[in-house]
């Protein structure tokens, strides 16, 4: 009987894909994925070690499924936390039987099961990619980071920015979009940055016409996500603004508005600036979607500070905005700094700039009533079809429930929004589209 394996994903996207890949190297192996831990001869926890609640779930993660595997299984972790922390982790948590870094992960069943040595060949990042479950894919294109954020501890265990060559990447793309992907969504972690490190400046606007040439494959979309604002310009933005696949979605890491707190993070930019760009953008794309991130209760920042936040996101009208509170994690700079803010008038803050946000994110979901949008339908729930226009991303934003009999995955739907109920908008086809 093959020997079966259970896989849990914890954090980003980008521990999504190095799952996927992870995955893909166990069933090359002649492993058997299963559902439940409690079947597995081999349980993977794939940990995000970013902040300390990410740290506290994976933690908790590893816990529950220690106490539900079977006996004799091993338990094995790896990702983030397994990188930031290492030996450290498995002295902590007895239960685990193997910490495995990034390099020796693709060799799970060969080292951990059957005792073999590493051969240090397999690189996790080029790994084959099993064809997706859904009619989109996230596509990772990097590794690590060469920026230096004063609060992100990233480039300490994911290291130096590492792209991908783009020939690779198409590879993988064309892969999945004869898989079933009509959205390929392109993540990394300076997403903006790709190729820079080879000495390709301006290797992204080459790598997105390049994904391009494979619409004539069913290609229907490209989004990109995680931007750093500062890059948003020249020709990648003419590329974003001009592509036929490239969506006009701008997930902007602005992280605050404040200058001189921006100062601190080691960031670029102010509000001011974030909304010459995002004015700009809309004058050109008026039905362009934004996201953004913000950092609250960083060192030394001020009430001012929270209420010059809270005004500009009411000037800025994002459509989607996530708030989290400053984590204090060692080894970065902000971690020595002064004006440290209480957890509790942080968390305080949080809530107010959520109350802030929320109505602005329902109104820009009810200005869309009675719009036509392009819908690609993901999945089929409780009998109704489910997708998103380009407005939402895939596991982050809302979705659109199509009216009338469910339509198979992947379809691309013409529809007119006929509701919105919080993140959610319902819409009713145009059009006769295949059912599933």
């Amino acid at each position: 009987m093959a020997e079966r394996f259970h896989l849990q994903t914890l954090g980003c996207p980008k521990n999504v894909v190095d799952s996927e890949k992870l995955a893909g190297a166990l069933r090359a192996d002649g492993m058997v994925e299963v559902v439940d831990p409690a079947d597995a001869d081999l349980v993977v926890v794939n940990t995000c070690g970013f902040v300390e609640a990410a740290r506290a779930e994976s933690v908790e993660a590893i816990l529950d499924v220690a106490a539900t595997r079977r006996p004799g299984a091993r338990l094995v972790v790896t990702g983030c936390l397994a990188e930031r922390c290492g030996p450290e982790l498995g002295a902590a948590l007895p239960e685990i039987d193997a910490v495995v870094p990034f390099a020796a992960a693709a060799e799970l069943a060969p080292v951990v099961l059957r005792g073999r040595a590493p051969t240090g060949v397999r690189d996790l990042l080029e790994l084959p990619r099993p064809a997706p479950r859904w009619p989109w894919a996230y596509l990772k294109v990097a590794e690590g980071c060469d920026r230096a954020c004063a609060f992100c501890a990233i480039p300490s265990f994911r290291g130096p920015q590492r792209s991908r060559r783009p020939e690779a990447v198409v590879d993988e793309a064309a892969t999945l979009v004869d898989g079933g992907a009509r959205e390929l969504v392109l993540v990394a972690q300076d997403l903006a940055a790709y190729g820079r490190d080879a000495g390709a400046v301006g290797g992204l606007v080459d790598l997105l016409g390049r994904l391009e040439r494979l619409a004539e494959r069913g290609l229907r979309r490209l989004r990109l996500l995680y931007l750093y604002p500062s890059e948003v310009r020249g020709s990648l933005l003419e590329a974003m603004v001009s592509s036929p696949l490239v969506v006009p979605y701008f997930d902007l890491s602005f992280q605050h508005v404040g200058a001189g707190l921006l100062r601190r993070m080691r960031r670029w930019g102010h509000g001011e600036r974030f909304l010459a760009l995002i004015e700009g953008i809309r004058c050109q794309v008026p039905d362009a979607a934004f996201r953004s991130s913000f950092i609250v209760g960083f060192p030394g920042e001020t009430e001012d500070d929270h209420t010059e936040l809270g005004a500009w996101l009411q000037a800025a009208e994002l459509d989607w905005a996530g708030f989290f509170a400053f984590s204090r994690e060692d080894g970065t700079a902000a971690a020595g700094l002064d004006g440290q803010v209480p957890a509790e008038l942080a968390m305080e803050r949080l809530r107010e700039l959520t109350a802030i946000q929320d109505p602005i994110t329902a109104a820009a979901r009810d200005r869309l009533l009675g719009s036509r949008v392009e819908v690609l339908v993901d999945r089929v729930a409780g009998g109704a079809a489910v997708g998103r226009t380009h407005r939402e991303a895939p596991e982050i934003d809302g979705e659109v429930h199509l009216d009338g009999p469910p339509v198979a995955p992947g379809a691309i739907v013409e529809a007119t929004v006929t509701g919105a109920c919080g993140p959610d908008l319902r819409a009713r086809p145009e059009a006769p589209v295949p059912t599933a």
